[in-house]
Order: structure tokens, then C-alpha cells, then sequence
């Protein structure tokens, strides 16, 4: 029986999105979160989402901007009501799509913080010497080196089984949003620290075995609830690190070397669809943003550097000089 009302029509929508596109559940709480906002204002108003026109959408969007969201938050309500009605037209639930011509608010670009080449050295030399054990060094700088190589999301960092590193990997399988699985390369040295720390972490497990201890399936095991390391307490390790290496900790976050990933890359000439694959983005506009990212670093480099540009700041600042 088709959905009838919006409660039908949301619940239908979380459905297909959850079964054919394999959303994530915080993706599919946000949908449910907005689309019963819009239903329950509709309500309100006398409406109803199967029935509401595009008028109806545009004057919902006026409240929302009346009691001060911001732009993000109404780009993705908008996106949301957006997807719901193509769902519909798609599955025939309706006979038109009233938000095929809305156009949103936009969000406001914000380029991501990234790190130099020199402040990622100096990361990955102090995750050498950083921890109370061999074993705890080891692990630390695994962890920096297959994140700085891969460019992984901490999630998928962390939670990494153990079997995707046995045989000395050229490659790693990555288990990302909505359990979409892709492949990155290692570089050498990844593959030389996952190498150390494998034989390190397997004594250890041996030794827990003969315990009478369950053997952990993680590469980064961990006695907690989730029985492997958090990204709570790698977030708090990456800024142990940053405070040793000299680097700004405001600076440095797991989710920063995943930028600096990609922005290296793109400096040194990898083709973005590349890079696209790489981290795991489903659309290539996402991955776009580093490329103004580039562009922002090489016009910082040129105005502190051009010889023009030191000119122009020694002449600002009152200094004269003279050809004698």
C-alpha cells in the first residue's frame, strides 16, 4: 500500500534511503530530524507534505530564516525536503516534484585547516619518541604514518581490523560511510611501521591468549567497551604529539592530517578524481574545496616571499634604503 501521509512518506523515504544507498544512522536520524520539522510546520499551517506545493516549501524556508538558522543548517533542511519529493516523484508517489526549482541559501565555504610538509615531519618524528613503551611508540607512530598515508577518516583508522594488515599490504581495504568499502595504497614507510607494530601487537596478544584472554580482531586493540583505541583518545594523542613536535595543537586534529593528505597530494600534481577515491568522497565538488585550498597556501607563499611583496611591507613599515 503506498505511503499516505508525511509520517508514511518519511518513514518510506529513511527506508530506501537506509536499504539501496546504505545511509549511515546519523545521516538517517538528521533526515528524520528535519523532514518532521517540515511536517509538523505543515500541520500547523493546515498542510500536508503529500500535498504541499512549492509555495509551502519556499514559506517554511521563510520561517526557518525568520528565527535566525543558519545558512548550514537551512541548506540542509532544504536538502533534505529536496531529496524527500524526488523520492516521491521517483517512486511515483506524486506526479511533480514541488522543490525541483527551489534554490537554497548555499552554505558559507569554509576552507579546512591543513598543515605544511615540514609541520606533518615533525608530527610523524615525534610520534617516534612520544609513549611510555616500545610498544606504545610503535603504535603511536603506526597510527600517524597510515593516517598521514591514507588519508583515512579517524573512524575508519581506529577501528581497522587486523586481518586488512596481515601479508604486507601494498594496499589496505577501508570500510567508510555507509559501509562503502575502497582501497589506498601504502607508501613504504606505512608499510614498514605497520610491520613493526603488527609483530608487537600480536606478542601481546599472544601473551593475553595465554592469559585465558579473548584476542582482540582490531589492528589497534583497546580493553574498553568498543575493544579497539577511540578516536576520543587519539584526538587527545594527536595533540600530545602536536605539544612535542613544536606544532600548534589548535592546529592539529585527526581530521587535519586527513587534509593535509589531500592537499599534498594535489601540490605535488595527483589528479583530483584521484584524490576523490582516495578519501572517499561519493561527489567530486566535495574534494573541490581543496583545490581553494591550494590556491589560498600559494597566495599566502607568494605575498610573504615575492620580492615585491617584502618590499612592499619593509616600505610600509617606515624603512628607507638607497642606492649609494
Amino acid at each position: 500500500m503506498a505511503p499516505t501521509t508525511g509520517r508514511h512518506w518519511i518513514s518510506a523515504f529513511l527506508e530506501a534511503q537506509a536499504a539501496e544507498l546504505g545511509a549511515a544512522q546519523n545521516t538517517l536520524q538528521a533526515y528524520a530530524r528535519d523532514l518532521s520539522h517540515f511536517d509538523d510546520w505543515l500541520a500547523d499551517q493546515g498542510r500536508d507534505t503529500p500535498q504541499a506545493t512549492q509555495h509551502d516549501i519556499e514559506a517554511y524556508l521563510i520561517h526557518c530564516d525568520a528565527q535566525g538558522l543558519a545558512r548550514a543548517t537551512l541548506a540542509r533542511r532544504l536538502s533534505a525536503i529536496k531529496q524527500l519529493y524526488r523520492f516521491a516523484f521517483d517512486d511515483r508517489l506524486r506526479g511533480d516534484n514541488p522543490a525541483l526549482r527551489i534554490k537554497g541559501p548555499g552554505r558559507d565555504q569554509k576552507l579546512p585547516k591543513t598543515l605544511s610538509e615540514n609541520e606533518v615531519d615533525r608530527l610523524l618524528q615525534a610520534a617516534r619518541t612520544h609513549g611510555r613503551s616500545a610498544s606504545d611508540r610503535a603504535r603511536n607512530t603506526c597510527l600517524m604514518e597510515l593516517l598521514y598515508a591514507t588519508g583515512m577518516r579517524v573512524s575508519e583508522l581506529v577501528a581497522l581490523p587486523v586481518s586488512a594488515a596481515r601479508g604486507d599490504p601494498q594496499m589496505l581495504l577501508i570500510k567508510g560511510k555507509g559501509g562503502k568499502e575502497r582501497m589506498v595504497p601504502l607508501s613504504p614507510d606505512a608499510r614498514d611501521r605497520l610491520a613493526e607494530w603488527l609483530t608487537l601487537r600480536d606478542t601481546a596478544q599472544d601473551a593475553a591468549r595465554a592469559k585465558g584472554r579473548a584476542v582482540s580482531a582490531f589492528l589497534f586493540p583497546s580493553s574498553g567497551k568498543a575493544g579497539h583505541l577511540t578516536r576520543h583518545r587519539f584526538y587527545m594523542l594527536i595533540k600530545e604529539l602536536a605539544v612535542a613536535a613544536g606544532v600548534a595543537p589548535a592546529k592539529v586534529t585527526p581530521h587535519t592530517l586527513r587534509h593535509a593528505f589531500a592537499t599534498h597530494l594535489l601540490a605535488n600534481g595527483a589528479d583530483l578524481r584521484a584524490i576523490q577515491t582516495l578519501l572517499g568522497h561519493a561527489d567530486v565538488a566535495t574534494t573541490e574545496i581543496y583545490t581553494h585550498v591550494l590556491e589560498e597556501r600559494l597566495r599566502d607563499l607568494v605575498q610573504q616571499h615575492h620580492p615585491l611583496a617584502v618590499a612592499a611591507r619593509r616600505n610600509s613599515g617606515g624603512s628607507t634604503s638607497s642606492d649609494g
